[in-house]
C-alpha cells in the first residue's frame, strides 16, 4: 500500500528507538499498529462503499438504457403501422382513381345526350 522495502522499516525502527527508548518502543509500536489497522479498515470500507455506488449508478444506467431501447423500438412499430396504414389509403386512392378513360368519356357523352 505505501511501498515500503524492508530497509525503510529497519531505518524507522532505528530512529523509533533512539527518539522513544527501549521502554517506550513497545507500547509505541502497538498503538501504531493499532492506528494502522484502523485506517486500513476505513479505507477499505470507503473504497468497498464506492464501488457498491459506481455498480449502482451502472445498473441505473443499463436500466435506463433498456427503457430507452424499449420506447425506441415502441416508436417504430408505431411508425412502420402508420406508414403501412398510409400506404394501403394512397393505394386505395390510385386504385380508385384509376378508371378507363373512355369509359368516363362514354359516360359523358351519354350525360351531354340526356
Amino acid at each position: 500500500m505505501f511501498n515500503i522495502g524492508s530497509f525503510e522499516v529497519l531505518l524507522i525502527f532505528i530512529i523509533a528507538l533512539l527518539v522513544l527508548g527501549p521502554e517506550r518502543l513497545p507500547g509505541a509500536v502497538r498503538t501504531t499498529g493499532l492506528w494502522v489497522g484502523r485506517f486500513r479498515r476505513s479505507f477499505y470500507k470507503v473504497k468497498n462503499e464506492i464501488e457498491r455506488e459506481l455498480n449502482a449508478d451502472e445498473i441505473r444506467r443499463q436500466l435506463h438504457n433498456e427503457t430507452v431501447m424499449a420506447e425506441i423500438e415502441d416508436a417504430k412499430t408505431n411508425i412502420e403501422g402508420m406508414a403501412k396504414d398510409t400506404e394501403n389509403s394512397v393505394n386505395n386512392i390510385v386504385n380508385s382513381a384509376n378508371f378507363d378513360p373512355g369509359a368516363s368519356k362514354a359516360t359523358s357523352d351519354d350525360a351531354k345526350k340526356d
